[in-house]
């Protein structure tokens, strides 16, 4: 923020503050009362200043929608000297999404205002579309003495201590209306003048920051439904065989794949990759490459390091400005026997009752980085009831940084996975994330029975991709 503009939103005049110091019992004031009037002024100025100030950075630094709207909730508690608040997120041009966050409330609490009729609420109040200030305000200073109250409105707020109320829209000139805010009191009040001042003017700036943070989550929820949409939709059932797969996309969706593939004579096709970059561009890539890959294991399945080979010269001349790392398995459940090419690509982990173990690849670039791309093929033979964990490097880079301690935490994960997780697939997922990741784990959405996989959560960081393959 611009020291122009920081003066200009906290509206300073010293011409005014001379005026106003110059009132009161209708004598002119002495020239020491006089200068005494105008310090006492500009400190309030200044100590309003420098908290909008604070509270402006506080705000701008938020990474998400969530994150932004509480960050409301609790400058504007500070502001008014509020006990809890409540953000209802509607947005005027119907797109959603519908959020409605709360502030020293428990889930079941917001439940419980919900329960009130809509239009007895105050930040319905504060959303009717027929008030037409933009920055119009609701006070409710003391609930229990208001003559029209609801009596549903009446029980909640004698149930939750909620004594008094003040609402305010959120508002930006780009996007029009975007929802309302209310702070609440454990006892009748109303904001001061002043308070209403300086909240008005925070709420200005905020409001920009939540349509910011708006618009990147629609753009974030529209990658995950396309993403989604090129990933599996389900998994195929190949006798002798079990699958779990969890996904997800990251904040600015990325081109992370995964997929199984029934192949003649009961074969088995498994690949994992990723696309550079992110965003939809990085998404339409990744369902590309997909694509062929799945035509070109239908075709050359048996020999990994040719489906790659003419994977990788595919990328050279559709994405010349592309790379991407994959891993291709050949898997033959009936002898369990699995025949591997990497590019660039994680090497996958062998879990079983007597061994747990990175498999052995040869090291190879990734697609697109060479003029003449090649890697031999590996195999692998399994004892009965092993496991092959597939993934990718967002699995890592989550576990741990440097990259050594990533896959130090996703041996030791899966050398310490209860027997339980061991003999299923997606039990043995849930666990290796719930040690490796400290923002997801069990109960998230994924793939096993032939179901597709889901997104694991909204935490930052890159795409990540766990397969894990049973062979009994």
């Amino acid at each position: 923020m611009s020291g122009a503009r920081v003066r200009r939103v906290a509206g300073i005049d010293p011409q005014s503050a001379v005026v106003a110091s110059q009132q009161g019992a209708g004598q002119p004031a002495r020239p020491v009362e006089q200068i005494a009037a105008v310090q006492d002024h500009l400190a309030s100025w200044l100590s309003d200043l420098t908290t909008l100030h604070e509270l402006n950075a506080q705000i701008a630094r938020t990474g998400s929608l969530d994150a932004a709207l509480r960050e409301l909730l609790e400058a504007g508690a500070a502001l008014l000297g509020a006990g809890f608040g409540l953000v209802v997120l509607e947005p005027a041009d119907g797109q959603g999404p519908g959020l409605t966050v709360g502030l020293g409330l428990a889930h079941a609490e917001i439940g419980v205002i919900e329960t009130i009729p809509h239009q007895s609420t105050c930040y319905a109040r504060t959303l009717d579309a027929t008030i037409a200030d933009r920055n119009s305000e609701v006070i409710v200073t003391d609930i229990a003495a208001e003559s029209d109250v609801d009596p549903r409105q009446l029980e909640v707020a004698g149930q939750l201590g909620i004594a008094a109320q003040y609402a305010l829209r959120l508002t930006t000139e780009a996007t029009g209306l975007l929802g309302a805010v209310v702070w609440m009191y454990d006892h009748p009040a109303a904001p001061s003048d002043h308070q209403r001042h300086l909240l008005g003017l925070y709420c200005s700036f905020a409001s920009e920051i939540v349509a910011k943070q708006l618009e990147i989550t629609r753009a974030k929820n529209t990658a995950d439904a396309l993403c989604e949409e090129l990933l599996p939709t389900r998994l195929p059932r190949i006798p002798g065989v079990r699958i779990g797969v969890r996904h997800r996309s990251g904040p600015a969706g990325g081109g992370d794949w995964y997929d199984a593939l029934a192949l003649p004579e009961g074969a088995l096709g498994l690949t994992v990759g990723g696309v550079t970059g992110s965003g939809p561009g990085a998404v339409g890539a990744m369902g590309r490459l997909r694509a062929a890959l799945r035509a070109y294991a239908v075709l050359e399945g048996e020999d990994p390091a040719t489906v790659l080979s003419d994977l990788e010269l595919l990328l050279r001349f559709s994405e010349p400005a592309g790379s991407a790392t994959a891993l291709y398995a050949y898997a033959e459940p009936a002898l369990r026997k699995v025949r591997f090419a990497g590019a660039g690509h994680c090497p996958p982990l062998l879990v079983g009752e007597r061994r747990v173990e990175y498999v052995e690849t040869s090291l190879s670039a990734p697609l697109g980085m060479l003029n003449l791309w090649a890697a031999p093929t590996a195999e692998l033979e399994l004892e009965v009831g092993e496991t092959i964990l597939l993934y990718t490097d967002g699995l890592l880079h989550h576990a741990g940084a440097p990259l050594a301690r990533g896959f130090a935490k996703l041996h030791t994960a899966a050398n310490t996975a209860p027997r339980a997780a061991r003999e299923d697939p997606e039990l043995l997922c849930d666990h290796i994330l719930k040690v490796c990741l400290p923002d997801g784990g069990p109960g998230v959405a994924g793939a096993g029975s032939g179901r597709a996989a889901g997104p694991i959560g909204r935490a930052t960081g890159e795409d990540i991709v766990l397969m894990a393959v049973r062979f009994e």
